[in-house]
């Protein structure tokens, strides 16, 4: 990938990302672009699915059209072929052609019955945990050059940055939702703790043994029976609101 064009694929990488509201969204829009990237690179229509590896399991997360995903789940559904390969690798695998490379004859008689007639597996660097592909499909053969190849592996480095950003992202979100949750759950059995007490003249400790046996013998979370104290009080749900 040139300078000038590597800037650019950056640059819109970095518009995607910052226009997307989850990790989830995010992957089906790289799919997109993937895809057009490198079908404006070749010439050619290619499609583009995302395969996602965590704990050895393979599963296609994204896909920049209903086929492209149809596509990938076929080598997930054999758990073969260069899009796996490669992710076990951490490496590049092109099936240049499906009908005389030996290596995956079962994936590649399925890409055939499709009218795709080669594949790109190019590897996306995401953490210790999980790992990522695009999985480029096109419909004839010579497609998939050293140039384009090599067109891939930039543009896949430039997307592997963005996919960990966007991971990084997505779970500070889902840390900052999780304190949030736990913030609100705690007010609420304190609100609720302060209306046993005066219901009972007591104080905190033993209001909050009250609470604590209730929960026990209800089997019941703590937060739950706070919530049904205030309900009973207030006549309607009680919700904490925090400023962002």
């Amino acid at each position: 990938m040139t300078n000038n064009a590597g800037d650019e694929a950056a640059l819109q990488l970095q518009d995607l990302l910052m226009g997307t509201e989850n990790v989830e969204d995010f992957l089906g829009r790289l799919a997109e672009f993937s895809a057009a990237t490198l079908s404006s690179a070749a010439g050619a229509e290619i499609d583009c699915g995302v395969t996602l590896q965590r704990r050895r399991k393979t599963m296609t997360v994204a896909g920049s059209s209903p086929r492209a995903v149809m596509l990938d789940r076929i080598e997930q559904s054999l758990g073969e072929g260069p899009c796996i390969d490669a992710l076990r690798t951490k490496s590049v695998r092109l099936l240049a052609d499906v009908g005389t490379d030996p290596r995956w004859p079962a994936y590649q008689e399925q890409l055939a019955a499709h009218g795709c007639r080669s594949t790109l597996g190019v590897p996306l660097e995401i953490g210790p945990d999980a790992a990522a592909a695009l999985n480029f499909f096109a419909p004839g053969t010579g497609i998939f050059t050293e140039h384009i190849i090599a067109e891939a592996a930039g543009f896949a480095d430039l997307a592997g940055r963005c996919l960990r950003l966007a991971v990084r992202i997505g779970t500070a979100q889902s840390r900052a939702e999780d304190l949030t949750a736990a913030m609100e759950h705690r007010t609420s059995i304190d609100l609720a703790c302060g209306v046993v007490m005066a219901q009972n003249r007591c104080s905190q400790e033993e209001a909050m043994r009250i609470l604590t046996t209730v929960s026990s013998n209800r089997n019941q979370k703590l937060r739950v029976v706070a919530a049904e104290i205030l309900k009973n009080v207030t006549g309607g749900d009680v919700r904490t609101h925090f400023e962002s």
